[in-house]
């Protein structure tokens, strides 16, 4: 009777201990199942990071994260991409000073004269360009750099850009309130708009002008002020659509009140080399422009190039210009 009890106790605990064990296998194997779902959500949350966006040339640009290091040939990117925070590892060469805050960014030559070697070895995730960079984006692209391309042909285009960056910098917020407070400010700007007075916008360097059409930034900043652009029917230049050639014939027919320079640099030896220029025609001393001594030389840090989100700047410096002719 006895062995039969201690059989009894036996297979009884046996019988526990092995639905201990399935008790425990079928835990193990649900936190093994949960522990996988898990790591599968993970992963689908990191792949789901990637992201696209569409710059000035129309092409959709993927991205796996936010860009740790951006580089830029433009001054006007370098502004609006500093104003947003991002980490800038290459900066456009500068004729003159610079923010020292900038000092020890590496200068990449500018749109015109890139620096290869130095873009190589900075080697930025992305490199902004502007659109006639497109000739030499193939060696860029092999080194493994991604290109964004920007426009700047009127104020739109910088707002556009901003927006841009603020998607690409993950910095969406920031980038709505610049572009408001630019919005705001040509409100205000476009609220007060006088008459319209007659002005020519003239773009070059010594011994060499073109007039600004109502299509490049610096005439669609003229515009946004109120004043009258004497050249907007113009015939454009095929190789820089937003310019045309010095018509003298029709300008002198037009009569500008203000005559506005444009350059990239040396401001004052442009103005004495235009000045002499006018000099040497009879019918350029008539113009009630060149009578008043309603000459003026533009910032060319605001209209030189893309002023960024200085845009602002450069439409009080017009609205001011446009006065000179009241």
């Amino acid at each position: 009777m006895k062995k039969i009890s201690m059989i009894m106790t036996l297979i009884f605990f046996l019988l526990v201990i092995t639905a201990c064990g399935v008790e425990e296998s079928n835990k193990n194997e649900k936190v093994g199942k949960n522990n996988s779902t898990k790591a599968n959500v993970e992963a689908a949350e990191e792949k789901d990071m990637s992201f696209e966006i569409t710059d000035a040339s129309g092409e959709s640009i993927v991205f796996e994260s936010v860009p740790k290091s951006i580089a830029t040939l433009s001054l006007g990117d370098l502004d609006m991409l500093t104003a947003l925070g991002a980490n800038v590892t290459g900066r456009p060469t500068a004729s003159g000073p610079v923010d020292s805050s900038l000092d020890s960014i590496p200068e990449l030559g500018n749109p015109h004269q890139p620096n290869f070697e130095k873009i190589a070895e900075v080697h930025p995730e992305v490199l902004v360009a502007g659109m006639s960079f497109k000739q030499h984006a193939e060696n860029i692209e092999r080194q493994g750099t991604k290109i964004v391309y920007t426009n700047a042909n009127s104020i739109a285009d910088i707002q556009e850009t901003i927006k841009m960056y603020g998607d690409l910098l993950e910095k969406q917020v920031e980038a709505k309130k610049i572009n408001e407070s630019i919005t705001d400010k040509i409100k205000t700007s476009e609220k007060d708009l006088d008459s319209g007075t007659k002005t020519l916008l003239v773009y070059g360097a010594p011994g060499t002008y073109l007039v600004a059409l109502p299509n490049s930034l610096s005439g669609d900043i003229l515009a946004k002020a109120g004043g009258e652009n004497i050249a907007s029917d113009f015939a454009a230049e095929d190789d820089y659509p937003q310019y045309a050639s010095l018509s003298v014939e029709k300008i002198i027919e037009r009569d500008p009140e203000v005559v506005m320079l444009i350059t990239h640099g040396e401001p004052e030896a442009v103005k004495a080399a235009f000045e002499e220029e006018m000099e040497k025609s009879s019918a350029w001393k008539n113009l009630d422009a060149v009578k008043k001594g309603n000459i003026v030389v533009l910032p060319a840090h605001l209209f030189g190039s893309n002023p960024g989100t200085k845009i602002t700047e450069a439409l009080d410096v017009m609205k001011e210009s446009l006065l000179k002719g009241n």
